[in-house]
């Protein structure tokens, strides 16, 4: 499984158009096979930072989701709504299995 973490600090006065964006993006994603999970959060110690945390069942799922198109048009869009470049790390992780 690949897990990703992104953030990216939203300029001021521009979270509402970042939310909206960020919003649509996730509920698309989610429907892509390989999806697992999709999901973005506000900082609660930064109400300007979003912080986006996915995880795809395999490279090959997460390399078809950066090349559809809607995808390149939310990152050059959320991009816009930024008061720096996003950041994104991604991870290969699998599930500990028999903890509580």
């Amino acid at each position: 499984m690949i897990v990703i973490l992104g953030s990216v600090l939203v300029q001021e006065g521009r979270m509402e158009d970042a939310l909206k964006l960020s919003l649509e993006h996730v509920h698309r994603s989610r429907a892509e096979p390989g999806c697992i999970s999709h999901a973005v959060h506000v900082d609660c110690e930064n109400p300007n930072r979003l912080v986006f945390v996915e995880e795809w069942a395999d490279e090959a799922s997460l390399q078809t989701h950066f090349k559809v198109p809607a995808s390149r048009q939310f990152v050059a869009a959320l991009s816009q709504c930024a008061a720096q470049p996003p950041e994104m790390a991604l991870y290969q992780a699998e599930k500990v299995r028999g903890l509580p």
